[in-house]
């Protein structure tokens, strides 16, 4: 089982190194400060702060699963499973707040 999960890997990693070089001063950036305003907010400005927050993950785990559809679709059936659960592994392996 770990030799199928491994056969993705280098793939993977290349796709994620992709979008964080891509996305490092854009949706990724936009994360880390969106993070850092919710964190230094007060009580009445921390729940807009959350929502703005969440909307900016929920943008990169959507942009994230549009390259992972996309390779997928290229995958017969088979592969398609084990490549698509390998993906969202090192995703939120490499980035946390997306689990």
């Amino acid at each position: 089982m770990i030799f199928r999960r491994r056969t993705f890997a280098d793939v993977i990693s290349r796709q994620l190194d992709l979008f964080a070089a891509d996305e490092a001063d854009g949706m990724l950036a936009e994360v880390q400060q969106l993070k850092e305003r919710y964190d230094r907010a007060d009580r009445e400005e921390a729940e807009d702060a959350y929502g703005d927050y969440t909307d900016a993950v929920e943008a990169v785990k959507d942009s994230l699963a549009d390259m992972r559809d996309r390779f997928a679709a290229t995958l017969d059936d088979g592969a398609t499973e084990r490549y698509e659960a390998a993906f969202e592994n090192a995703a939120r392996r490499r980035w946390r707040w997306l689990a």
